[in-house]
């Protein structure tokens, strides 16, 4: 295994670098939904001016957004409308009374400005997003998908999926309420009795209103959008006319409906303005729910079915890609449609309190019409809202539902939406939703409805907020929102009101839906395409950075200390394709250090070359290798004239600040056929995906080609590393690891580690800092699932003989070395090998192998007798290492310096070097020459 021997020359071998188009959003995905409202701009604002059909003007443009082909509706038709019949729906006329007859006055207008200060801080942070860049299909859900990254986004889309589903149900059941009032036994159309009730009679009276939502979506949907401004307008003069009522009509005895089986009595009276009916009305009297069998009503029931009615804010944000100019009709048309409603609520709340009794209030929610001049008004009040609400959800819901498709987020699950396309109306994705508003309907209930609806669409309102407040506070400079009245107190104000009101309404719907967000997010982040993050851009990439650059200002080298030191790699490698083994190997002794694989590019970046860097294209490939090998490192590419400089830039340059490589590990520099683990047919790393357009990426020297680095220039490489002061490893053999095997096979049982410098042997070598960082790396590998099952054995190598009669401890070396691995927890056999050198005079072969490193006399040459003397005693050596490894799976061995580069016959010397390293490491198992320069171990807590 050589790294660095076969290095491309930016001029002979080019590399062609496939690019691969981004994937494209759902830039269509809410063309449906955006219809709604589309046709009708043009009776409230002037139709734009034509333009050239493909100038389409995205966001950033200096061109002014109005002259883009489609943009023409203005702040009323676009934002006001939508936003306010979205927050009247099914709360104005049938469940206002329901609240104050509950929680009194004080405590309703307590709650509405509760729910619509978490909405104006919402509003503040849907502002700040949709004025960042425009909103395209799926409303939230592409907000906070392209905001948070796919992971959070689909799930927080498919969540406001349910909400807009749960919505639809709750506005059908209002619906059915009112018909029920107008039409059924207690009738105030004048038709008592004409259509029957019961549980089951609702359930089908709302099956037949949700189809006949189905069949206008499927057939009339732009139909139903020119008339929406003419619905919000029947919807206020229907308002106006209860209003009128409050304040002219007299006593009245109302009867209550024939379901409350809850009282003994058939009415209740309506007052008409009177002090004493406010004074009663002022403070909280908790009944039971007649609508849901008697339930027991609280705060947190009537805020839930409160807040239901108000979610209809994120309406005008959708339209962003209709609207001539977002920036300021977002903004202008939410908040005066925010604060347009809550005048409404406020003022309907005080005349109820003001002019209705308490008994009458709690036993009939639908009181509205008998107590008004013109009692139709209340009914088609009540029909229009609520059929209109709910169209527009589940016409949302279904958009929604086709952005999730588009995207792929749940993969192929959702194809069948994209397939079901008819006219770009996901035909579908709304009988989809249709299904699922009729498995909502079986619920019965409008109250239990509704707090499940307010809980769902807490949860996206809380993910706004939070996408708004991490970029906030990450300080992404490409934030810059035209709302100038968002900062990150509004979105932290209004995430906490969210979650803390999620928990009121209902403890168990808010951590249901937690928990099943949470579960989406691990889902997909597991499942959901990787390239979809990339492409959207992802918070938490964001919010990583400004962790990580934080902490690392504060990970000061200067604090190191021993007792934590780690292993930080810095791998160097030539073509990957004949070293994976090695980069799994490293991978797993970096024991969560820092793991950097660095590759030096052999050119120059002359000023004349008109050709970009030729790393810069090579680097995705280069994670594209780390992806496909499953490691957890960086890559770190450099261009340079020579390997030997180009690594000196990699030691100095790789990691940041206190987090740097103190490890480099080379492969060895010898005559061995590389092998390409990427084609091998038995190779776990087996893959073609370096092999496009007939170019093999990674290229490795074959047989029969020369090397691109001397021999020379590999010891001076050697010699650089330890200069620098970084621990170094060399790497031989490690074509030969095969990890598998080691796991099922019981043959491999040890990991070998020989603490002793064979340049000049002593006893005291198990005791220097390069044999103790030896056994700590050894002790990493031996830590890890897969070399946890191997025994760790030291081999503690004497000079001289030893009695056969003596006790363990008789010798010196061996009890201090069994004392220092105790002491280092290390857990290890201590294997003696007595005589290793008997028949070599072991002192003679000492001074000649010194020779060969950095402690030989510079002036003194080299006998051609010593040279081959030295290689004999290597081949020994090496013959008695080999007889003790049959069974071993990866070698620690000490690596002596190299010569030093002022000696005489420096060249001759370096090849010798080399060539006694070659004999002792010859057919070992995967074997690691190391050198440490750091202390590595403590023995203190």
């Amino acid at each position: 295994m050589i790294a660095q021997n076969n290095v491309r020359s930016t001029n002979n071998d080019p590399v062609e670098s496939s690019e691969s188009s981004p994937i494209t959003g759902s830039a269509g995905s809410g063309a449906g939904a955006s219809r709604l409202f589309r046709h009708f701009g043009s009776l409230f604002s002037p139709p734009a001016p034509s333009t050239d059909p493909a100038g389409y003007v995205e966001f950033g443009s200096i061109s002014d957004p109005s002259a883009s082909s489609g943009r023409t509706l203005g702040t009323f038709a676009g934002v006001f409308c939508p936003v306010a019949l979205s927050m009247f729906s099914a709360l104005v006329f049938i469940r206002v009374g329901f609240i104050v007859g509950n929680a009194g006055l004080y405590v309703t207008l307590l709650q509405f400005l509760i729910a619509y200060v978490i909405l104006l801080f919402t509003v503040s942070s849907v502002c700040a997003i949709s004025t960042n860049g425009a909103v395209e299909g799926g409303g939230v859900y592409f907000m906070i998908s392209r905001t948070l990254g796919p992971e959070f986004g689909g799930s927080i889309g498919t969540l406001f999926f349910l909400a807009n589903i749960v919505g639809c149900g709750l506005a059908i059941s209002g619906c059915a309420e009112g018909i029920i009032q107008s039409f059924g036994p207690t009738g105030d159309a004048g038709t008592s009795g004409s259509i029957p009730d019961g549980r089951w009679w609702r359930f089908l009276y709302c099956s037949s209103i949700n189809t006949l939502m189905l069949i206008v979506v499927l057939i009339g949907a732009e139909m139903f959008a020119k008339t929406s401004v003419v619905i919000l307008g029947v919807v206020v003069v229907c308002l106006l006319s209860t209003y009128v009522s409050f304040l002219t009509q007299g006593p009245i005895d109302v009867p209550l409906p024939h379901e409350n089986h809850l009282v003994n009595f058939t009415s209740a009276w309506y007052t008409g303005l009177q002090a004493d009916t406010l004074w009663a009305n002022l403070y909280s009297n908790y009944t039971k729910d007649y609508t849901s069998n008697g339930n027991q009503v609280n705060f947190a029931v009537v805020f839930g079915v409160l807040f239901s009615g108000v979610t209809g804010i994120m309406a005008g944000a959708n339209m962003s890609g209709e609207l001539k100019n977002p920036s300021k009709s977002i903004p202008a048309g939410t908040l005066s449609a925010v604060l347009f409603t809550f005048l409404c609520y406020m003022a309907l709340a005080v005349l109820m309190a003001a002019t209705t009794t308490n008994t009458l209030l709690q036993n009939n929610f639908l009181f509205l019409a008998p107590i008004n001049l013109w009692p139709s008004f209340v009914t088609i009040g009540i029909l229009t809202a609520t059929f209109s609400t709910g169209l527009s959800n589940l016409i949302g819901a279904s958009r929604v539902m086709e952005a999730l498709a588009k995207d792929r987020v749940f993969g192929p699950l959702m194809s069948f939406v994209v397939k079901g396309t008819y006219k770009a109306n996901p035909i579908a994705a709304v009988i989809a939703s249709w299904v699922l508003v009729e498995a909502i309907l079986l619920i019965g209930s409008l109250n239990t409805i509704a707090q499940i609806n307010s809980v769902l669409f807490m949860l996206a309102y809380l993910a706004t907020n939070l996408a708004c407040l991490g970029i906030e506070i990450t300080g992404a400079p490409n934030f810059r929102p035209t709302y100038k009245y968002f900062t990150w107190h509004t979105a932290f104000i209004g995430l906490l009101g969210t979650g803390i009101m999620m928990f009121v309404i209902n403890s168990i719907y808010a951590l249901s839906s937690i928990i099943l967000c949470m579960f989406l997010v691990i889902a997909l982040h597991l499942f959901s395409p990787a390239s979809q993050g990339a492409q959207w851009g992802s918070i938490s990439q964001a919010l990583m950075f400004h962790q990580v650059r934080k902490y690392l200002l504060m990970l000061d080298s200067r604090k190191d200390h021993v007792k934590f030191w780690r292993p930080q790699m810095l791998l160097l490698v030539s073509s990957p394709r004949s070293c994976c083994p090695l980069i799994h190997f490293v991978n797993d002794m970096k024991k969560g250090g820092l793991y950097v694989i660095g590759h030096v590019k052999v050119g120059e970046f002359a000023d004349n070359d008109s050709s970009s860097d030729p790393t810069i294209e090579e680097y995705t490939q280069w994670l594209s290798l780390v992806d496909h090998m499953k490691v957890k490192a960086f890559v770190e590419l450099t261009l340079s004239r020579t390997v030997r400089e180009g690594i000196q830039h990699l030691i100095r340059i790789a990691g940041m600040g206190a987090m740097k490589p103190n490890t480099t590990i080379l492969g060895f520099y010898d005559e061995e056929q590389s092998r390409d683990f990427f084609e091998f047919e038995e190779s776990p790393y087996r893959t073609n995906e370096f092999d496009g357009n007939g170019v093999k990426l990674f290229p490795y020297r074959k047989s029969g080609e020369t090397k691109a680095l001397e021999a020379m220039e590999y010891v001076r490489i050697i010699d650089d590393v330890l200069r620098m002061k970084k621990n170094l490893c060399l790497c031989r053999h490690f074509h030969r690891l095969d990890k598998q095997m080691i796991a099922r096979n019981n043959h491999i049982r040890y990991i070998d580690v020989w603490p002793v410098n064979i340049f000049d042997p002593k006893n005291e070598d198990p005791f220097d800092v390069v044999s103790q960082f030896m056994m700590q790396l050894a002790c990493i590998i031996n830590m890890l699932p897969v070399w946890k099952k191997l025994e760790l054995r030291v081999f503690l190598c004497e000079s001289e003989t030893v009695p056969e009669n003596s006790t363990s401890f008789d010798r010196p070396a061996e009890h201090r070395l069994d004392q220092r691995l105790k002491l280092l927890r290390i857990s290890a056999t201590i294997h003696k090998i007595a005589d290793w050198n008997k028949d070599i005079d072991f002192a003679k072969h000492r001074n000649i192998l010194k020779q060969f490193t950095g402690k030989t006399d510079s002036n003194q040459v080299m006998a051609e007798e010593n040279i081959n003397r030295s290689k004999l005693y290597m081949q020994r050596i090496n013959q008695i290492i080999r007889d003790k490894s049959n069974a071993t799976a990866v070698t620690f061995m000490y690596l002596p310096t190299p010569p030093a580069s002022a000696s005489v016959d420096y060249t001759q010397k370096c090849h010798h070097y080399l060539d006694l390293l070659t004999e002792l490491t010859f057919d070992l198992p995967p074997t690691i020459l190391v050198h440490g320069i750091d202390d590595v171990t403590s023995t203190t807590l």
